[in-house]
């Protein structure tokens, strides 16, 4: 390998092309030097405050030109970073910093204004007075590609989200990947949290290869805001996930236009959502992505031609450096065209589960078709793979769903709400809405009373990411089981998305139609003027076709953040007031 690390190919990127701009969010654009000099002086910074090489460094900030100076600088001080999500409640981030050692935060100021984990040493990146005063150039950092780059969380089945620790050389295969070549990701558009893996194309692919990285606010995904940074900023690439992009596609597919290839996948992909983007945008591809964080993102990818409706999108074929398994129950290979569980081998793969050996070595197991030591992380997909090597995703094994593109284990929701008092007994399911979207349910047995399920939903609120909290809360006598023993999830009681606070009808014509858009989105009956888009079921894939629909009915733009903070029909209503006539109303 070339490069050891992700800092010394950014530095030789830099020295090569050191006036080209590689950083952009609203007015701020940064070159190839000054965020090498600006990370090399926090890097230095953090060096001051006692940060070494291969320790965890924590980021918890806005999505900014700032935010890629303190992940870079963390990689130059020869640590990891440690990226918090804004959406997670903050005992959920006070405990990913307590296992971690109770690791140096980097905030901004934004963040810092809000309730953040405790720790021995925060620094505002944005404000730190000391950083400006150091060297320019990095610090000595030797690091190899084993080494971990970073550690993200996701979903774990004890209650407690677990780390994956994913090394330089892993993001380095990644990037140096024939997929990438021929320009079509120069300019990159990076929408998603940088807690999630997908920030690793987003961020590391444009600045390790000569682009540009252009980032989008936190919480901008809707169709408007997509279209004017596209126009603006010239972007060639960028990754949605399918639950986005089917939306966008239902919603407003020409916001694409101009896109030279758009990434999707993490859920089935639908047909018509592709379709309806290939038409709308002559010239763009779309191209199916399969991955895991533990991956190191993509493992898998195949560009997709128009489609029939209902045609099954493929994952796709392997990427440079991946080994792809279909095994059976005994880890033998399966027939060409047989259904088995996916593997996945090569020098992608992460480290392992951040100080969780034994679950590392359940999910990571040994390669023996490789041998050498080479190991294979067991996916959990079942999939069916054809001759050539195009791989056909089924369903799940196990227990494991998806929801919004993000992968969540049900037992983590589970002991959240069971430890609440009042509960004896509770089981949580993926079901389909009407809307046709997967959401979570959660059938609970009381201990005694009834419960109060307004409180429960609360509490899942604030110790869960909104996409782990269930839609629905069902109240059962007790759980149904099957002749074994194990949960009977075709006895359980279908649930019902529907309004939960006493129905308010509307009272003027706007009222009206915004309440049948609540309606009409949510795949509800009906929907009162002071029902919460939230407690409906609501979520950001939700809200941006909600926000496309009103500003189509009354011709005034409005934002995903918009509908977030103004939830009920009652609140938009008000919100409007200041932005029609007054006829409208």
């Amino acid at each position: 390998m070339r490069f050891p690390s992700i800092q010394s190919r950014f530095a030789a990127q830099a020295a090569r092309t050191p006036d080209e701009i590689a950083v952009v969010c609203d007015d701020v654009r940064l070159s190839y030097r000054e965020l090498d000099e600006r990370a090399g002086q926090l890097a230095n910074r953090l060096r001051t405050l006692g940060v070494r090489p291969a320790a965890p460094v924590a980021v918890l900030m806005e999505h900014s030109a700032e935010l890629v100076v303190a992940l870079l600088a963390v990689l130059k001080a020869g640590a990891f970073y440690l990226p918090l999500h804004r959406a997670y409640p903050v005992d959920r981030m006070q405990r990913i910093m307590d296992r971690a050692g109770g690791p140096v935060l980097l905030v901004d100021s934004a963040t810092q204004r809000d309730d953040i984990p405790a720790t021995r040493i925060t620094i505002a990146v944005d404000t730190d007075q000391a950083t400006g005063g150091m060297p320019r150039t990095a610090p000595a950092s030797p690091t190899t590609p084993a080494e971990p780059a970073y550690v993200m969380h996701t979903s774990g089945s004890t209650g407690e989200p677990v780390g994956v620790a994913v090394p330089h050389r892993a993001v380095l295969e990644l990037v140096a990947d024939p997929c990438w070549d021929g320009g079509r990701h120069q300019r990159v558009l990076a929408v998603a949290p940088y807690a999630y893996s997908v920030s690793t194309y987003e961020l590391w692919v444009p600045l390790l290869r000569g682009g540009q990285v252009v980032l989008a606010p936190h919480g901008e995904v809707d169709a408007q805001s997509l279209r004017r940074r596209i126009a603006e900023h010239g972007i060639t690439g960028l990754h949605l996930t399918a639950g986005l992009f089917r939306v966008l596609a239902e919603e407003d597919p020409e916001c694409l236009a101009g896109v030279r290839e758009v990434l999707t996948g993490g859920d089935v992909i639908s047909a018509v959502a592709v379709r309806r983007v290939l038409a709308a945008c002559p010239g763009i591809v779309v191209r199916s992505m399969y991955g895991a964080t533990e991956l190191s993102l993509f493992a898998t990818s195949t560009p997709i031609a128009r489609p029939e409706p209902g045609e099954s999108i493929p994952l796709g074929k392997a990427l440079a450096g991946v080994r792809l398994y279909v095994l059976d129950e005994d880890r033998e290979p399966v027939a060409t065209g047989a259904v088995g569980e996916l593997y996945v081998g090569g020098t992608r793969l992460a480290l392992g589960y951040y100080n969780r050996p034994e679950l590392t070595a359940e999910r990571f197991v040994d390669d023996p078709f490789a041998g050498g030591g080479a190991r294979m992380y067991r996916t959990g997909d079942l999939v069916r793979m054809s001759d050539d090597g195009l791989v056909e995703f089924v369903s799940r094994a196990g227990e494991l769903v998806k929801i919004r593109g993000f992968r969540v284990e049900p037992l983590e929701v589970e002991n959240v709400l069971g430890g609440q008092p009042g509960v004896a007994n509770t089981a949580v399911v993926a079901r389909e809405a009407p809307s046709g979207e997967k959401r979570l349910v959660a059938y609970v047995v009381p201990d005694g009373a009834s419960l109060d399920l307004a409180a429960l939903r609360a509490h899942a609120r604030a110790a869960l990411p909104d996409y782990l909290v269930p839609t629905a809360f069902v109240e059962v006598a007790a759980l149904p089981l099957t002749a074994n023993g194990k949960l009977d999830r075709a006895a359980l009681p279908e649930p019902t998305f529907d309004e939960v606070s006493e129905y308010q009808p509307p009272a003027t014509e706007r009222q009206r139609l915004l309440c049948d858009l609540f309606a009409e989105v949510l795949a509800v009956d009906r929907v009162g003027i002071d029902d919460s888009f939230l407690d409906l079921g609501g979520q950001s894939m939700l809200a941006v076709k909600l926000a496309a629909r009103i500003g189509k009915a009354v011709g005034v733009a409005v934002s995903v953040s918009d509908v977030f903070n103004a939830t009920t029909v009652r609140e938009l209503d008000m919100w409007l007031d200041g932005r029609l006539p007054a006829t409208t109303t």
